[in-house]
């Protein structure tokens, strides 16, 4: 039996050896943490792809942590980041801060869990937003297969945010971490990538928000206005 050549994806580019990290299949965006960017495959967060975040409750960082992918997805290529169903009213200097410009920002929300993963299916389809952060407490094991499906066929970076708890649920997404709190940042659980297991959680160190030290930190806001997608009312925020 001939023995298997050193590197494994000289015969297809979606096998790899279990000791070693798999070459992404497509492109990614630079996290911004190089510690970070060494446990993923392909150095980055993986385009066209379902990515799960899994926060133990909203607002320990994770928009931080996601900033500098944010920042060039919106800087560099030019595109929305949409935020859906996302669980408090964007704040017009956090995402100053973050680097998202405001008219590139687009605010969804919808009133029924299948309005809104019928609305994230659009988005993807669509093709022309940067990245798409869906919120999402419950989501159905099909639910799941039909965002990553739809995510394959574009080069949109799709966070899924959902509550640890679901770590111990079953998902098709090519990338799970974990998110919790710690001293100077957050502590990041790989839970499921291309490669070797790691059973030590990465300390990943946050800088603080400037908003939140600011007295100037709260916005006026302004109405929503009502938009429509298809039959399903959303609601749509493209100013503070």
């Amino acid at each position: 039996m001939a023995a298997l050549p050193k590197h494994v994806e000289a015969i297809h580019p979606g096998l790899w050896l279990g000791s070693q990290l798999a070459r992404a299949s497509g492109k990614t965006v630079d996290t911004g943490y190089a510690a970070l960017s060494a446990e993923l495959p392909g150095g980055g967060w993986p385009l066209g792809a379902l990515v799960e975040l899994l926060v133990q409750q909203p607002g320990i960082g994770e928009m931080r942590l996601m900033r500098p992918a944010l920042a060039r997805v919106a800087q560099d290529a030019r595109r929305p980041v949409v935020l859906l169903q996302a669980p408090h009213v964007p704040n017009a200097l956090a995402f100053s801060y973050l680097g998202v410009p405001l008219d590139k920002l687009m605010w969804l929300r919808a009133s029924k869990t299948a309005d809104a993963l019928w609305s994230a299916e659009r988005v993807l389809q669509a093709g022309s937003c940067g990245a798409l952060l869906f919120w999402q407490q419950h989501i159905r094991s099909e639910a799941l297969r039909r965002l990553h499906l739809a995510a394959q066929a574009t080069e949109t970076l799709l966070i899924l945010l959902r509550p640890l708890a679901s770590a111990q649920d079953a998902s098709p997404a090519t990338l799970r971490l974990g998110v919790r709190p710690a001293e100077g940042g957050i502590a990041v659980d790989v839970i499921k990538r291309r490669g070797p297991n790691r059973t030590e959680p990465l300390t990943v160190t946050l800088q603080p928000s400037p908003i939140l030290l600011s007295p100037y930190g709260r916005v006026r806001r302004h109405s929503l206005a009502p938009a429509f997608a298809g039959d399903v009312q959303t609601e749509v925020v493209t100013s503070f």
